[in-house]
């Protein structure tokens, strides 16, 4: 059962590599703009992915310049987020995404569904990255009709992972830019 269990996680991720690849480094294109300017990055996670945030603010390698994001933060047009949602149909969610929209907020959204027509979520957002989950991984034990182990935090961590090293890559490459350009003060080394 184990391994099985490895092997379509494995699956599921190469999936979402596969097809969302470009759209992960859009993400990270999009939230590294706050990352290097005068915004704050925020994760608007709702249900389980509420873990998501909580890693990125609290884990061993924390996120870079994001702050908690609650309903009160006062957004401006130099912040950025990015919503992880299991379901599209999120209330919440869609409200925010709305705010967002109609305040040209740029965002990104995370959500288990295919981008299509009746996704609001993937209309409205300028990056949108489906998680590829469509239910349980495996069959359950005594009822083989029925699917168990739902993936959806999993996905959502594999890709904020992804998220992250490449928000991190363009976020460091700006910090070295602005120190190569600063002046040396550094006196040159007689042995140079």
């Amino acid at each position: 059962m184990f391994k099985m269990l490895t092997t379509q996680l494995t699956g599921l991720y190469q999936r979402i590599l596969q097809t969302e690849e470009e759209n992960i480094e859009d993400a990270a294109r999009l939230l590294a703009q706050a990352g290097i300017g005068e915004g704050n990055v925020y994760f608007a996670c709702f249900d389980e992915f509420q873990a998501i945030e909580d890693n990125a603010i609290i884990g061993a390698a924390p996120f870079k310049k994001l702050a908690r994001w609650t309903p009160d933060v006062a957004l401006t047009d130099a912040d950025r987020i990015c919503i992880f949602t299991r379901e599209t149909t999120n209330i919440a969610a869609i409200e925010l995404a709305q705010y967002c929209h109609d305040n040209f907020i740029p965002f990104a959204v995370v959500a288990s569904d295919k981008a299509s027509d009746d996704n609001v979520l993937s209309d409205l957002a300028y990056v949108y990255i489906s998680l590829k989950v469509r239910g349980g991984l495996l069959p359950h034990p005594t009822n083989l009709a029925e699917r168990v182990v739902m993936p959806h935090l999993l996905a959502g961590l594999f890709v904020y992972e992804a998220l992250k090293l490449s928000y991190d890559e363009m976020v460091d490459d700006d910090d070295d830019l602005g120190e190569d350009n600063a002046p040396d003060d550094t006196p040159a080394s007689p042995f140079a």
